[in-house]
């Protein structure tokens, strides 16, 4: 068991838990995720890592309430613990001094960017972040993020807060005005990704992205996050999760997460229907006294 030892809530579907899990925290590396399932019965959520402290045995998880199984982490509160928490999985992010470098964040790809970013940062890089979300109350860890790097831009769609567009139009005026950007990674929507790669590319400046959004089981046996590249295919779980977002089959990798939309819906109109019947069955024996 993987014990909830804090959490936080950003806004009405994006939360953080900090989980007890020394074995993990001492080997996580930027860019690595886990694998959590809330029960015997739960589903295989992959999460990318957000934060981890060894010394403390601490593992950070951001999620974005958007299916059943996130909804019911969503419920969940401090002392309530995970049936399971595999990992660190998947190939680290390689760290090193590149020079000047760009991470794009999108929504809660937030999370992941950040341990990347104060790596990369550690290794010497002049770091510029770009933080986006639909509006101000889907940001978070913009103090964080401006701790551990050289320059941060916020954009949000609605112009609620920061600057008013997508990351996309930041990212070209910095490519545009600093010929000596060695590297960006983009982590995000993986329509995010997709524009942030064609931004890019006419620049011919590397873009790393992450596709763990894509994966089922995350170890390799089902074949669900299966990703056609330009050099051939690839699974997310075991090749990756990071890619050259130049190489990637963006269209083809979009309408695969749309393959299992209405399954996914129907899990949730299910529970929450058995979860109202539960509430209705509890209401009527305290009326019954």
């Amino acid at each position: 068991m993987y014990k909830i030892l804090h959490k936080e809530v950003f806004s009405e579907t994006v939360k953080l838990m900090v989980l007890d899990a020394p074995l993990i925290a001492h080997k996580a590396k930027a860019g690595q995720f886990v694998i959590v399932r809330i029960d015997e019965k739960g589903e295989r959520i992959p999460l990318t890592i957000a934060d981890f402290d060894a010394e403390k045995g601490t593992l950070t998880i951001i999620f974005q309430e958007v299916g059943k199984s996130t909804m019911q982490m969503g419920m969940l509160e401090e002392g309530d613990a995970f049936e399971n928490v595999v990992g660190p999985l998947g190939h680290a992010t390689e760290i090193k001094n590149y020079g000047k470098v760009v991470m794009v964040a999108g929504g809660v790809g937030i999370a992941p960017i950040f341990p990347i970013a104060r790596a990369l940062k550690q290794a010497g890089n002049h770091v510029t972040c770009i933080m986006g979300a639909r509006n101000k109350s889907l940001l978070f860890w913009e103090d964080k993020m401006r701790a551990e790097t050289d320059e941060v831009i916020v954009c949000t769609d609605d112009g609620s807060y920061g600057r008013k567009s997508l990351v996309t139009e930041p990212l070209k005026e910095i490519l545009e005005k600093n010929k000596d950007v060695a590297q960006v990674w983009a982590i995000g929507p993986s329509i995010m990704m997709k524009f942030a790669a064609i931004t890019t590319k006419p620049f011919n400046v590397p873009t790393i992205v992450s596709l763990n959004t894509i994966m089922v089981d995350g170890t390799g046996m089902c074949g669900g996050c299966r990703v056609v590249m330009t050099e051939g295919a690839k699974f997310v779980c075991v090749d990756g999760p990071e890619f050259d977002g130049h190489q990637v089959d963006w269209d083809l990798l979009l309408s695969r997460l749309s393959f299992f939309r209405a399954e996914e819906q129907r899990a949730v109109e299910k529970w929450k229907e058995h979860t109202c019947n539960l509430d209705d069955a509890f209401d009527a024996k305290v009326k019954a006294g």
